[in-house]
């Protein structure tokens, strides 16, 4: 058993539903990845007294809106189907393997975690590779040498990733092997146990959140030194009118805000990982 296998079972399972809610996805972040351009040339117009260029882009942040609404709205109808129609075959197999019914529990709620992995986590995933990468290719295009400086900012922590999921995966093994015993421990256990139980299981996930604020700090820092660059070539240039500096200041927050959000995403996916070596998901039409 492994994540991947249940991934792409679940992705096999529910076909339909998953290519409508990542096309709104997909087209929610392009037109995101837009609206830097059109706020640009929107306050250009501002500036030129030029009421339709200005208006364009109350225009677009409507389509982007709409779309966007229309995704949340997609999103909880289909994936709380897809729990509800996945959790009962790993129940049943649980059982056939001969599964504590304390174990089950936990591996039934963990499942959930899957789930959660499309709703949420792979959006973002998307959400945060199409904004790093694409304000990359922006800024290339409009201020190379900014663009340039996030393209080795993002090598560079690319460089990182394998090590600090690999920490990440033994941290989860060993949370997720004390929440498998949490019903045990609950029925079983006296004072003292359930007390030592409980301040381990915080203990660990203080470990896995100082990890995080650790991957927050260095991200930081080199953001730091991005925008110090990127605002010192700008002012030193000069010559920029109002809409190019949006446009290039965006971009920079775009691509700051995502590579922000890799700490948590490589934390779930290393989730993923060791649930994928508890639970399997089945075919649905072997299921059946």
């Amino acid at each position: 058993m492994n994540a991947w296998h249940n991934l792409k079972q679940i992705a096999r399972n529910n076909k339909a539903r998953l290519i409508g809610t990542f096309t709104l996805v997909l087209a929610e972040n392009l037109l995101l990845l837009t609206y830097p351009v059109f706020g640009g040339f929107a306050i250009n117009g501002v500036l030129e007294g030029n009421l339709g260029k200005a208006l364009s882009y109350a225009a677009v942040i409507l389509v982007i809106w709409t779309v966007g609404s229309v995704r949340r709205a997609v999103d909880t109808r289909a994936f709380s189907r897809i729990y509800a129609e996945m959790v009962v075959p790993v129940i049943l197999q649980q059982r056939r393997d001969g599964e504590a019914v304390s174990t089950i529990s936990a591996r039934a709620a963990l499942s959930r975690e899957l789930v959660d992995f499309f709703e949420m986590h792979l959006p973002t995933l998307v959400t945060s590779l199409i904004s790093m990468v694409g304000a990359v290719l922006m800024l290339l295009f409009i201020e190379f040498w900014t663009g340039l400086a996030s393209f080795f900012v993002l090598l560079f922590f690319m460089l990182l990733i394998p090590r600090y999921s690999r920490v990440n995966d033994r941290l989860y093994f060993r949370l997720n092997n004390w929440l498998e015993r949490d019903v045990h421990i609950i029925e079983h256990s006296g004072d003292r146990e359930l007390e030592q139980h409980h301040q381990l299981l915080a203990e660990m996930r203080i470990a896995i959140s100082n990890r995080e604020a650790a991957g927050y700090a260095v991200i930081g820092i080199a953001l730091i030194l991005l925008f110090a660059v990127s605002f010192s070539v700008m002012t030193l240039r000069g010559n920029a009118n109002a809409g190019h500096l949006y446009a290039g200041v965006s971009y920079l927050w775009s691509f700051a805000i995502s590579i922000d959000d890799a700490p948590r995403l490589l934390e779930e996916i290393s989730k993923i990982r060791d649930i994928g070596k508890r639970i399997q998901v089945e075919n649905a039409d072997a299921a059946s």
